[in-house]
């Protein structure tokens, strides 16, 4: 395990682990991105099927609990009402390029969720 500083990007991780080896590539991570606290970063899954990043810790764990927004697997955010596998894609594509969600506001600004969406989703997740 690597502890990096608040506010470390994915690249300063992989930095931190030895660069990207001989044969692989980070092609399918955003380098630029801040780092969630507690994630994993996998560089050079193959087949590119694999997510590029995991949570170390389960962004949901039951019932009347909600989902982090910057922790949740494309599986678990099709677990939404109203949100599939574009959607899900759409609010990952959105996390990794914005470097997270700094409030659930952001959720408007994902392509496919509008106010009625929105107002489904509020109470559902958090950042």
């Amino acid at each position: 395990m690597i502890t990096l500083p608040s506010g470390s990007r994915v690249a300063d991780a992989v930095t931190a682990a030895g660069g990207v080896r001989t044969g692989a590539s980070a092609g399918g991570l955003n380098l630029a991105r801040k780092l969630a606290d507690g994630e994993q970063i996998i560089v050079g899954a193959p087949g590119g099927s694999a997510p590029t990043t995991f949570p170390a810790t389960t962004p949901m764990s039951g019932a009347g609990e909600v989902l982090d927004l910057n922790a949740a697997t494309p599986g678990q955010l099709e677990t939404l009402p109203g949100v599939g596998q574009v959607l899900a894609g759409r609010i990952v594509e959105f996390r990794q390029s914005h470097a997270g969600f700094q409030s659930v506001d952001q959720l408007r600004d994902v392509t496919g969720i509008g106010e009625r969406k929105f107002a489904e989703l509020r109470e559902k997740v958090r950042v």
